[in-house]
């Protein structure tokens, strides 16, 4: 699995934050990570010290948050993602079919009016 950052990817100057090439067996181990720390712990999820992602030209770290505010950084390097509990709990639904079978496919992760997408895709494609 790989994270990086793409900018400027439509006419309207919006940015993907990306997890991509990826199996069936590492989106169980990510939806897992989320359930467990973020759900469950209620404690942030650095993506840095996750051993089976590998990061290009950024990191994420996904925290919980008292509103849906979607991925937001400073400099385009270290990117948070700033979600409700309620909202983390539909990206595990979002993550469900990922973790039935191999796909093509893709999803964004939320649904939150911001410039900044988390497109969740095994291809890498949108």
């Amino acid at each position: 699995m790989e994270l990086d950052y793409i900018e400027n990817v439509n006419e309207f100057g919006e940015n993907v934050v990306r997890l991509y090439n990826f199996d069936k067996y590492q989106a169980i181990k990510f939806r897992e990570l989320i359930k467990d720390q973020l759900v469950t712990r209620k404690q942030k999820l650095d993506l840095s010290e996750v051993d089976f992602i590998e990061k290009r030209n950024c990191n994420l770290i996904l925290g919980l948050f008292e509103t849906d505010e979607g991925i937001i950084s400073d400099d385009n390097k270290t990117f948070y993602c700033a979600l409700t509990l309620d909202s983390y709990k539909i990206m595990l639904e979002l993550l469900e079919p990922f973790c039935k079978k191999e796909t093509k496919g893709y999803k964004y992760l939320y649904e939150i009016d911001n410039p900044t997408d988390f497109l969740f895709s095994p291809a890498g494609t949108w």
